[in-house]
């Protein structure tokens, strides 16, 4: 994953970096289904290498497949990014180690789910049932996230069609 995402930030032939970014989803679901995230590991392949790759493709049918160069490098971003990601690691220092058997997740709700999600929700399958019902809020607001970006980027492609109709049609009638 490393080396795909050095290659991406190298490229300047964006068809070669919407394809690799699709490599880069792909290897991301391969490691959450190392990592036991089987559900996780098919939204990644759906949405991150099969829908975001359809999009991105999609517009760069509509635009240039090679990159301008920007006049100069600012460093403001890298300096955020690298602050963002400094705090994020930060974050995750005062947590129990991967697979630690005495982590409080192991103790106090794994064990609920596990013996009461058949009797309160119904679905035999537990995955099912936690995503469906126990945090059926959460799973909502992950849907309606979703759809806002999608309908966003609908907007987005459409409104560059409609204005180009709207220009030439003005051109034709004089106005």
């Amino acid at each position: 994953m490393t080396v795909t995402a050095f290659a991406l930030v190298r490229l300047r032939n964006l068809f070669a970096v919407v394809m690799l970014s699709g490599i880069f989803s792909l290897l991301a679901a391969v490691l959450y289904v190392v990592l036991d995230a089987v559900d996780v590991a098919f939204t990644e392949a759906a949405v991150g290498a099969g829908i975001a790759t359809v999009l991105m493709l999609g517009t760069l049918a509509l635009t240039t497949s090679v990159v301008k160069e920007a006049p100069q490098k600012p460093i403001a971003p890298l300096l955020i990014v690298s602050l963002t990601g400094a705090l994020l690691i930060f974050g995750t220092l005062d947590m129990p180690p991967y697979g630690d058997p005495s982590a409080p997740i192991h103790h106090h709700v794994a064990p609920r789910y596990i013996e009461k999600s058949g009797s309160e929700v119904g679905p035999p399958n537990i995955v099912t049932s936690v995503l469906a019902s126990y945090r059926g809020y959460d799973t909502l607001g992950e849907v309606t996230v979703i759809f806002t970006a999608a309908v966003g980027v609908l907007i987005l492609l459409g409104g560059g069609r409609r204005s180009r109709k709207k220009r030439r049609t003005a051109g034709k009638t004089g106005g």
